[in-house]
């Protein structure tokens, strides 16, 4: 007859969840990090003209979110150049006020190009 052992009891460690209680030392002038700002990450693409959104993330400071912007959106190289902006430095219209905002734009004729003819010697336009 076979012998039947109890359940296995394993040992589990307690991981650090930061890295004062890693020993490490951290130095005082970094913000804790529940308190860092939230930033906007920009990427222009290698065969890209514009910067496009790619995503956003967490840092203490500018520097730090442009190096952790290139690790996070572009490990396979297919990046040339990198904006960061913070996310509260960012002022953007809301649609509720789309019709009042961009009123002004429909009565300027002359930003449409729909009363003049484009001669055939024009290329790429």
């Amino acid at each position: 007859m076979p012998c039947r052992r109890g359940p296995r009891q394993r040992k589990i460690r307690q991981m650090p969840t930061s890295p004062e209680a890693a020993g490490a030392s951290v130095p005082s002038a970094l913000p804790a990090r529940r308190d860092w700002p939230l930033w906007e990450v920009f990427v222009r693409p290698r065969r890209g003209l514009s910067h496009t959104h790619s995503g956003s993330l967490h840092a203490p400071d500018a520097e730090l979110a442009l190096r952790n912007a290139r690790d996070l959106y572009t490990r396979r190289q297919e990046g040339v150049s990198i904006w960061v902006v913070r996310s509260s430095d960012i002022t953007a219209s809301t649609a509720d006020e789309k019709d009042s905002f961009f009123d002004p734009a429909a009565d300027k004729v002359y930003r449409h190009p729909t009363f003049y003819e484009i001669p055939d010697e024009v290329e790429h336009l």
